[in-house]
């Protein structure tokens, strides 16, 4: 049990980091993270030693999160980007900072499956078969997804291009 606890707190910073950019909210994240972190411990006995424990848990935060989703349909909450914004490593120069905005918006507007596929792959590094496992899509399927997201935030950020529509 101690080995499977170290090793779950190994994922953590990498489940908030997720966690945080889904939800733009950080006391909602944490609450998920927090969730996901008391139902991979109280279901260990699911989680078979041989496949990785890293997909396990972002399956778990991820399926929670849809949960959530789906529970708060009637009354959605969002949160401004600029305070997302505030949380990631600050650029230096007036321009970079503009760009990152930029960026984080166009990442904002994209549909919930783009947006998701593009932080696994993107911002957490994980190869396009394990993100797609996550997901419980086709490979092709969670490529296809990350192709019409970096597309749609080319369109966004390009700085005389159209502005961002979502690309189904």
């Amino acid at each position: 049990m101690g080995d499977l606890l170290n090793e779950i707190a190994e994922h953590v910073p990498a489940l908030r980091r997720y966690a945080r950019a889904l939800t733009r909210d950080r006391d909602q994240a944490d609450d998920l993270v927090q969730d996901c972190l008391e139902r991979a411990i109280r279901k260990k006995g699911l989680w078979t030693p041989k496949g990785p424990l890293r997909a396990w848990l972002f399956r778990i935060l991820l399926n929670l999160l849809r949960n959530d989703m789906r529970a708060r349909r009637r009354r959605p909450q969002t949160m401004p980007i600029e305070n997302f914004v505030g949380e990631l490593a600050a650029p230096d120069s007036p321009f970079e900072r503009l760009a990152l905005v930029e960026l984080a918006r166009a990442i904002d507007r994209l549909p919930d499956e783009q947006r998701e596929v593009l932080l696994l792959v993107a911002v957490e590094g994980m190869s396009y078969a394990e993100a797609a496992g996550i997901l419980d899509i086709p490979l092709g399927t969670l490529m296809s997804r990350l192709g019409r997201a970096r597309a749609a935030i080319r369109a966004a950020t390009y700085e005389d291009g159209p502005k961002l529509r979502a690309v189904k």
